[in-house]
This record gives C-alpha cells, sequence and structure tokens, in this order.
C-alpha cells in the first residue's frame, strides 16, 4: 500500500503526527484514555502486514 494512503487512513481515524523521526514518524492516538503509538516508516511502498501491524498497534481497523 502507498505510503500517502496509510498516513489517510490513520488521519481518518483520529491518529495525529506526535514527531518526526530521522526515518520515521511516530503517531499516536488521541481522545483515548490508553495513548497509543505506532511508527511509519518513511518508504512509498509499505508492506500490507506492515500496515496492518500499525493500526493494530493503535487501535484501529486495519485498511480494506
Amino acid at each position: 500500500m502507498k505510503r500517502h494512503a496509510l498516513l489517510k487512513h490513520l488521519k481518518q481515524h483520529g491518529c495525529v503526527l506526535l514527531r518526526e523521526g530521522e526515518k520515521h514518524s511516530i503517531f499516536t492516538t488521541t481522545g483515548m484514555v490508553d495513548r497509543r503509538t505506532s511508527a511509519v516508516p518513511r518508504h512509498v511502498e509499505i508492506a500490507d502486514l506492515l500496515a496492518r501491524k500499525i493500526c493494530r498497534d493503535l487501535g484501529i481497523e486495519p485498511p480494506a
């Protein structure tokens, strides 16, 4: 899946950019009691398994 499609999916489900690392962007959930974070690599193409893991880490549904 393309990175921009994953970022759009994360933002639609209430995730926000926490900070930029050297090779990853760190996203976090908002408005939840337990704050979850996950790193999104800066590759143009992100493997579908990795995209599902990122969503699972953030507690949102995986992209279709």
